[in-house]
């Protein structure tokens, strides 16, 4: 399938919600296209190049389809939206349009069935909830509920603040319980570095 690319200098997980302003002609005709078509995008992540400017970045392997959910003018005259992750793809070649769109085929990922929170997953739990409560984080009005280790995994990979390779890794794994345990190996790294 192809899929029309929004790179960035993030990581977009499903289920979480991002603002974007929105300026370059290229990315306003994509978003009216996918707007009338009831289309997503990809948002993937720069690896070498820029965020804006006429030559196409170079970006990651992994991705993941944004949503739009809503969409305002903004005060300074741009346009905003929010989009909500959907599902991860893998890119399988790329394309520079003639607007210097980037556009990809992709290959959708599939994820293993989710499982139920337990006990063993309570610390995360009331980390992600400390999360919600900073003034960033609250301001995305992202789902408060947790229904199974999958949105947990997603949630945290995405708010941590994780480098941008680690959260690639986490995206491009398939089961809920390997991404919750290297989170958990991630924290214990950030807070061997924090009191190093």
């Amino acid at each position: 399938m192809s899929l029309p690319l929004f790179p960035l200098n993030t990581v977009l997980f499903p289920g979480c919600l991002l603002d974007l302003q929105i300026f370059e002609a290229r990315y306003l005709d994509m978003i009216g296209r996918c707007m009338k078509q009831g289309a997503g995008f990809g948002v993937v992540c720069i690896e070498d190049g820029e965020q804006v400017g006429l030559a196409p970045a170079g970006v990651s392997a992994f991705g993941c389809e944004a949503l739009i959910r809503d969409f305002a003018q903004q005060d300074n005259g741009l346009l905003g939206i929010r989009v909500e992750g959907g599902r991860r793809f893998r890119v399988e070649g790329t394309e520079v349009l003639k607007d210097q769109l980037l556009t990809a085929e992709v290959r959708w990922l599939a994820d293993l069935p989710d499982t139920p929170l337990s006990e063993s997953d309570d610390d995360l739990l009331a980390l992600l909830v400390a999360l919600g409560e900073h003034p960033m984080v609250e301001a995305l009005d992202m789902p408060r509920q947790v229904d199974g280790r999958q949105s947990l995994a997603n949630q945290l990979a995405y708010l941590l603040p994780f480098v941008d390779q680690d959260k690639l890794d986490l995206l491009a794994m398939d089961s809920p319980q390997r991404r919750l345990d290297t989170i958990q190996l991630l924290l214990e790294r950030l807070q061997g570095e924090l009191f190093a």
